[in-house]
């Protein structure tokens, strides 16, 4: 007999805001950013774990072929077709590792959970799937990095979070992004033989070249198009998100959980308890310290703890995705939203406070970068700082150094005799 469901009601799906997920009878459904939604199973049969992605309901995936893979799994179990013999150890597939790797995270308060859930459930554990944990070779990993070299850029959110294939941009999958999923599986496997979950020589892990040479950044004329167009949008905190992403480096993560509580305007500083490189205070411009005052006065709602409430009901509480406005407002501005994405924020106030000749200890300060290393990438090349620290250099040696010292002085008849 079937099953009733409450919360997994098809008229109660359609509702469900980005980012909501629900779960009922062992069956789970997320909604993902782009509007498509992704169907997975968590269950317990016969005292082993069972979770799997069964896919999107792009790709045809029902609630209905999720019931249909619980029944058959249970099935299974009752006519018992593996017929191990007793006592026998069942080697832990990657999918059953990548499951308590999550639960150990959230048990012992481990960083960018969420971000790592979502790298693991949409491109580790499709791929790697029922194979062992012990079997997994650095042969294999390649392939992954492969495989998802060739994939096309999914739209819908940063490089973490895009599950949407950019068909009209046609570009590939940057190497970047592979490496930041190749950094989810090295802490995995390293879990995982702490745990004793791995007894074997865990596999090599090459990251990719990811061309970081060149960062895209806006200029002071390109910043000013973007705010007027974002003033412009029909949602009314993509502004102020804008505003504070340029004013500040803070990624997007650390701007939508803004807690008004944790928003100084005395002394200019925003406390992030959960940035990427550990908790850190974040000093603002005066500037933007007196837009926040104003604008925590006459445009967040008094009964919300968040600088940026969600419009509708959210599991959060906040608003944890502004891809939509943000990419038409990008458009408005005459640039371009296959270049210009919401990170770019965060390169265009670091480059901006490198260029104006902050040192990079200050610089790395500001941004809550992890080490001087990752700042430096941001002292372009071709920057026009470069080139006027060049003239000052020039300037050291004026009349030091003269056209006539590069002129060769040949010898008379006389010195040559």
């Amino acid at each position: 007999m079937a099953r009733g469901f409450v919360k997994l009601d098809r008229r109660r799906l359609r509702d469900l805001a980005p980012g909501e997920r629900v779960q009922e009878h062992g069956i789970v459904f997320e909604r993902l950013a782009n509007g498509d939604g992704v169907y997975s199973v968590n269950v317990m049969v016969d005292g082993v774990r069972i979770h799997r992605t069964l896919g999107r309901e792009s790709e045809g995936v029902t609630r209905t072929q999720a019931e249909e893979f619980i029944a058959k799994a249970r099935t299974d179990a009752r006519h018992d077709r593996l017929a191990l013999p007793k006592g026998r150890k069942v080697a832990l597939s990657f999918e059953a590792a990548a499951g308590k790797y999550i639960e150990t995270l959230r048990a012992t308060g481990g960083k960018d959970i969420d971000a790592k859930d979502r790298v693991l459930r949409h491109h580790l554990t499709p791929f790697f799937g029922d194979k062992p944990l012990s079997k997994i070779t650095s042969e294999d990993i390649g392939r992954y990095k492969a495989h998802r070299l060739k994939q096309v850029v999914q739209a819908g959110g940063d490089q973490r979070s895009k599950d949407r294939k950019a068909k009209t941009e046609g570009r590939t999958v940057a190497p970047g992004t592979v490496n930041r999923e190749l950094a989810t599986l090295s802490h995995l496997l390293t879990i995982a033989t702490d745990k004793g979950w791995l007894t074997t020589a865990r596999p090599k892990i090459e990251k990719l070249a990811d061309g970081s040479g060149r960062i895209v950044y806006l200029t002071a004329p390109q910043v000013q198009k973007l705010l007027e167009a974002a003033k412009e949008s029909d949602n009314p905190q993509l502004y102020p998100f804008v505003l504070i992403a340029v004013s500040t480096g803070m990624r997007k993560g650390e701007v939508l959980r803004i807690r008004k509580e944790h928003i100084d305007i005395d002394r200019r500083m925003i406390y992030i308890p959960k940035a990427k490189a550990g908790a850190r205070e974040q000093p603002i411009t005066a500037t933007l310290a007196a837009f926040l005052g104003d604008y925590l006065a006459r445009s967040v709602p008094k009964g919300t703890p968040w600088l940026f409430p969600a419009s509708r009901a959210s599991k959060s509480g906040h608003t944890v995705a502004l891809e939509k406005p943000f990419r038409a407002a990008v458009a408005r501005a005459g640039l371009d939203p296959a270049q210009v994405v919401r990170h770019t924020l965060r390169h265009t106030a670091v480059s901006h406070l490198v260029q104006a000749g902050v040192d990079l200890p200050t610089v790395q300060r500001v941004s809550g970068h992890k080490t001087l290393a990752m700042v430096a990438r941001y002292a372009h090349q071709d920057g026009a700082h470069v080139q006027a620290a060049m003239d000052k250099l020039d300037g050291r040696f004026a009349g030091t150094i003269t056209p006539e010292l590069h002129k060769r002085k040949r010898p008379t008849q006389r010195e040559s005799a």
